[in-house]
């Protein structure tokens, strides 16, 4: 039963995970304007994420404007738009697995050995993204707070922590917790007395027929 319920939280703390990543993925506040100094435009905020950048007015009117050339975007963002579609992707995939496992748990309690299968291959396809997640995220909230402090970067080019970076930073954490709990399930159950010592199946017992049974038995017949 407490095996259930870890599932079920891993589950949850996966979907949650997939569904972040997926936000991340989409919201353009990756890179948000610093409002520092002598900086006087502080009615206009601009966003910048990885498909696109906004400018919001005073919270009013927003608008936006995808990227207009692929080839002339820095080889930086293609590489981490590469790995955040690769790892929703990923996330969907580990996802399902997970839903697979904790069914299949739930109809095989007596055979954890069953579900250990789709159980690791979850465990690690989670693991898997939340690493893809931390690398993008991480590498450009590096990028901005060493542009932040550096003095040689314009004031009106720094930016800030976007909440694109703190949702993709949740989401690869809750990725990384229910990979290592499905992982840990596996190796629960891979040393399970169960998995050890698998149960012999029942065969009828037969009992020695001695060599004078049948004819002591014919003898009482006659």
């Amino acid at each position: 039963m407490a095996c259930c319920a870890l599932q079920m939280i891993g589950l949850i703390f996966g979907g949650v995970g997939m569904v972040g990543t997926l936000a991340a993925t989409a919201m353009p506040q990756w890179r948000v304007s610093a409002h520092i100094d002598s900086n006087i435009v502080v009615f206009e905020t601009v966003w910048e994420g990885l498909w696109m950048d906004c400018i919001s007015q005073m919270g009013i009117r927003l608008q936006c404007k995808f990227y207009d050339s692929i080839l002339a975007l820095p080889p930086p963002l293609e590489a981490f738009r590469a790995l955040m579609c690769t790892a929703v992707l990923l996330s969907i995939t580990a996802f399902l697995m997970a839903v697979v496992g904790v069914k299949n748990t739930h109809w095989t309690k007596e055979d954890p050995q069953g579900i250990s299968i789709f159980i690791l291959a979850a465990g690690v396809a989670f693991l898997l993204t939340g690493v893809l997640v931390l690398i993008p995220v991480s590498w450009t909230g590096g990028g901005i707070i060493h542009d932040f402090y550096d003095p040689k970067v314009p004031t009106p080019l720094k930016r800030e922590l976007g909440a694109a970076l703190y949702v993709g930073w949740v989401s690869a954490a809750l990725l990384v917790v229910a990979g290592a709990m499905y992982c840990s399930f596996w190796c629960w159950a891979g040393t399970s007395p169960k998995s050890r010592y698998p149960s012999l199946p029942h065969h009828r017992l037969y009992k020695p027929v001695t060599a004078g049974g049948p004819l002591l038995s014919m003898q009482a017949y006659v």
